[in-house]
């Protein structure tokens, strides 16, 4: 079997294990698992900004923490239908992202950093001090929203196989539509001005539209992660707006491979493993206390060892992707 067919029968044969799993695990193991699905949707949106198109932002969880919010403040006390939840919480983030986008894109390097930072930050603190949003303390998802059509119930979000499926077809579907951007012309614009901007407006492209689509389309799909993370957790907090959460996703792509798709599940699924592993009471004791330190000394070891992230393990990841 050639390379260029491994690329996408390894990311199928990935996606059918992944929706087989829960017939094997525990409750706990299946809501592992779907955390880590949710990040590599938010990993994924960064991806689009960070390996496709050069841009570092480190205000990204602000789109997570909106979307997050948004689907928590439009779910009164009944059940709402996720046909406009999660839409309604990608449209928030997406002008959100337009509007952080249209003011931050007229600056290059660390001072784009800076101001997606700064913009983040705001957000932090609007929903921080507000009593709308519940302050520090955050707001609950007191009922979980379902899908339903036609006042036919297809989906409900209560039952654990359900939300597991769920958020299952939300990254394939994120997964599968960066794909496609990546071969489209679109796609080729934004790797061309990740390798060098200046030729390509030397060759008549206005870059500044391209940036902002991707931008938006990121800050979107951030806001469908946050959705999906408010649904499954039923909780949400400022902390999700937070620079450790913009910081935190960017150690996922950095683990697992910048500029490859794969490189941001497999980054998302290691950075919660071991976070996940390093907090644990029952398997280190009292050094779970100081799992952040933990968390940091793996990071370095794993980044001083695989420079360019797992992805580097180029004799297992045939393709691009």
């Amino acid at each position: 079997m050639t390379a260029s067919r491994l690329a996408w029968v390894a990311p199928v044969l990935a996606a059918l294990v992944l929706l087989c799993l829960p017939l094997w695990l525990s409750p706990y193991l299946q809501g592992l698992v779907a955390k880590i699905m949710v990040y590599a949707v938010f990993a994924l949106s960064l991806q689009l900004l960070v390996g496709t198109t050069g841009l570092v932002s480190l205000g990204h969880a602000a789109f997570l923490g909106i979307g997050a919010y948004v689907t928590v403040l439009a779910s009164p006390a009944g059940s709402v239908s996720l046909v406009w939840l999660l839409p309604a919480s990608m449209l928030a983030a997406a002008l959100y992202a337009l509007v952080v986008g249209a003011l931050s894109l007229r600056t290059t390097g660390v001072y784009f950093i800076m101001v997606t930072l700064a913009f983040a930050q705001m957000a932090y603190f609007v929903f921080h001090d507000t009593k709308l949003a519940g302050g520090s303390d955050g707001l609950y998802l007191y009922t979980r929203p379902a899908l339903t059509m036609g006042g036919f119930k297809l989906l409900d979000a209560e039952d654990g196989r359900q939300l597991y499926a769920l958020v299952w077809a939300a990254l394939v579907g994120t997964y599968a539509l960066l794909a496609l951007l990546q071969r489209s012309r679109f796609g080729h614009a934004l790797a061309g001005i990740r390798v060098n901007e200046q030729r390509m407006r030397a060759a008549g492209f206005n870059t500044l539209p391209y940036k902002l689509a991707a931008f938006v389309i990121a800050g979107a799909l951030a806001g469908l992660a946050g959705g999906l993370l408010a649904v499954k957790d039923g909780v949400v907090n400022p902390e999700l707006l937070s620079w450790h959460e913009s910081g935190a996703v960017l150690l996922m792509l950095i683990l697992g491979g910048l500029g490859h798709l794969r490189g941001a599940v497999i980054g998302a699924a290691a950075f919660t493993l071991l976070k996940e592993f390093f907090s644990s009471e029952g398997l280190l004791g009292p050094l779970a206390a100081h799992w952040q330190l933990s968390l940091g000394l793996a990071i370095i070891v794993l980044v001083a060892a695989l420079p360019r992230g797992l992805m580097g393990l180029r004799g297992w990841w045939p393709g691009r992707g």
